[in-house]
C-alpha cells in the first residue's frame, strides 16, 4: 500500500526533481517543493489513503499515525537520498521559526511518547499507593526517566542539523547547558547552575554554533577546517554560552512560564475556553510542533505542563463533532471514514478526524472548536496538568499530575459533549457532504 502511494504521490509532485526535500510528523509527510505550482493537490486530495493536505510553505499529507512514516520511507527510496540543495524559497517571521522549532523536536517525539507513557504508568501505580521502594518502580523511573538526560544533547543536535551546522557540534550546546559539573563551578562570584535556560538555552546556543561554524569555514583554509574550525566554534561558543547564553535562555524560559501561569491565574476559565478552542488552527499549518518547548520548561520547572491537557480537548471536540456527524449523516462513505478515523481521535490523534472529516465538511470544524472550549475551560478550573507530553485524549490519563485523573476525564467527556452538541444542533446539514467530493 505504502509503496503505491509513495509512487502517485510523487507522480502528482511533479516527479522527485520536484522535490527539495521530505520528512513527517506523527500523521503527516511534509514536502518542500521546488516548484509549488507543479503540485496536482487535487488528484492528491483523491488518493486512497489520503486523509487530507495542508497546502503552506510545505505541502503536507495527512495520512495517519505510522501510515506517514512508512509512505515517507518509501518515496525516499524511491527517489533515492535527497537533502536540500538551496533552490527552494527563504522563509522569514515567526511563522518561519514556529517550523523550525517543529522540526527539531518532530524527531523526539517517539521516544517522548515512549518515556511518558512509562513514566505515566509508574506515575499511577504511585498515586494508587504503591510502595516507590519496590524494585520495579525504580527500574521502570529509571527508564521512563532516561530519554530525559540526553534531551538536551538531542534538542542542540537536531537544532545544528536544522540550521546547517554539524550535529555533534550542537549536541555539545546541550552537555554544556546540562552538564552537572556547572554546579561546581563559580563566575564573577555567581555560583552556576545545571539546566539553567533549559531547551531555549541549548537552541539558542546550537543556533550559534552552526551560524559561526559556517562564517569560520569560510576563511579556513581547507587542509585547517577540520582542526580550526570545529575547535574555534566548540571555544567561542561555549565562553558565549556559559557567559550569556544560558542567563539569558533562563530569563526567557522563566518569562514564559510566569505570563503563562499569569494569563491562566486571571483569565481562569475564560482563558481555558479561548486556549482550547482557538489550538485548532494551529494544528491546520502544523505550527503546534513549535509549542514543545514551551511544554517542556514547564515540566522542567514545576512538574507538569499546566496548558497540555487544555489545548488537548481540541482533539476532543473534534471526536464530539464526528460522532454527530455519525449519528445524523445518510452517507454510507462519511460513515466508513469517520469508523475508520474515530478510535485514533479517542486516542488523541485527531487529523485524520480532522482533514478527512470537520474540516472537509467547514462548518463542523467551527462547532467542533466551540465544544473543545467547554473542556478547555473545565480543565483551567480545575488545574489539571500533564506530567509528559506526546499523547492526548484517553492516552493521557496515566500522565495526569497531581492524582487528578478525574477532572481530566471529566473535562474530556465535556468537550466530547460540547462538539457533539454544537456540531448535532448547528454544524451538520447532509448537503455538506459533497464538499468531500470536491
Amino acid at each position: 500500500m505504502s509503496k503505491i502511494l509513495a509512487s502517485q504521490l510523487l507522480d502528482l509532485m511533479g516527479g522527485k526533481e520536484n522535490i527539495d526535500s521530505i520528512y513527517n510528523c506523527m500523521t503527516r509527510v511534509r514536502v518542500v517543493a521546488k516548484d509549488h505550482s507543479k503540485i496536482d493537490m487535487e488528484n492528491i486530495k483523491s488518493l486512497d489513503g489520503v486523509n487530507g493536505v495542508v497546502d503552506d510553505d510545505e505541502f503536507q499529507i495527512i495520512l495517519g499515525p505510522g501510515a506517514a512514516e512508512k509512505t515517507r520511507r518509501e518515496m525516499e527510496k524511491q527517489m533515492g537520498e535527497i537533502g536540500t540543495d538551496g533552490s527552494a524559497p527563504k522563509k522569514k517571521g515567526i511563522k518561519y521559526l514556529l517550523k523550525k522549532i517543529g522540526n527539531i523536536f518532530i524527531p523526539l517525539i517517539p521516544a517522548l511518547v515512549a518515556s511518558g507513557l512509562i513514566n505515566g504508568a509508574v506515575n499511577f501505580a504511585i498515586n494508587s499507593g504503591v510502595d516507590t521502594e519496590l524494585a520495579w518502580v525504580q527500574v521502570l523511573q529509571f527508564i521512563g526517566g532516561a530519554f530525559f538526560t540526553i534531551i538536551g544533547v538531542l534538542v542542540g543536535f537536531n537544532t545544528a542539523k536544522e540550521f546547517g551546522g554539524t550535529p555533534a557540534l550542537g549536541a555539545i550546546s546541550g552537555a554544556l547547558i546540562f552538564n552537572p559539573a556547572l554546579d561546581d563551578m563559580v563566575l564573577f562570584g555567581e555560583s552556576l547552575v545545571s539546566g539553567r535556560g533549559g531547551l531555549f538555552a541549548v537552541m539558542m546556543s546550537a543556533f550559534l554554533m552552526a551560524i559561526l561554524e559556517q562564517q569560520i569555514r569560510k576563511v579556513v583554509p581547507n587542509s585547517l577546517d577540520l582542526i580550526v574550525t570545529s575547535t574555534l566554534t566548540v571555544f567561542i561558543v561555549g565562553l558565549l554560552t556559559v557567559i550569556g547564553l544560558q542567563p539569558v535562555g533562563a530569563v526567557l524560559s522563566e518569562g514564559i512560564i510566569v505570563s503563562i501561569n499569569w494569563v491562566l491565574e486571571i483569565g481562569g476559565i475564560f482563558a481555558g475556553a479561548v486556549l482550547a478552542a482557538t489550538f485548532l488552527p494551529l494544528v491546520l499549518v502544523g505550527l503546534h510542533h513549535g509549542l514543545t518547548p514551551i511544554h517542556l520548561e514547564f515540566i522542567q520547572d514545576i512538574g507538569y505542563t499546566p496548558i497540555f491537557t487544555i489545548l488537548g480537548m481540541a482533539g476532543a471536540g473534534q471526536v464530539g463533532a464526528a460522532v454527530a456527524i455519525f449519528v445524523k449523516t445518510k452517507s454510507k462513505r462519511l460513515k466508513n471514514i469517520i469508523k475508520g478515523t474515530l478510535p485514533v481521535g479517542f486516542l488523541g490523534i485527531g487529523e485524520p478526524l480532522l482533514y478527512g472529516v470537520t474540516l472537509p465538511l467547514g462548518r463542523p470544524f467551527l462547532t467542533a472548536c466551540l465544544g473543545a472550549a467547554f473542556g478547555g475551560a473545565y480543565q483551567a478550573l480545575m488545574t489539571t496538568g500533564a506530567i509528559n507530553i506526546g499523547v492526548s485524549g484517553i492516552s493521557l490519563v496515566p500522565l495526569i499530575a497531581d492524582g487528578k485523573y478525574i477532572h481530566y476525564i471529566i473535562g474530556l467527556i465535556l468537550g466530547y459533549a460540547g462538539g457533539f452538541i454544537f456540531t448535532f444542533m448547528f454544524g451538520f446539514k447532509e448537503k455538506m457532504v459533497e464538499n468531500l467530493d470536491k
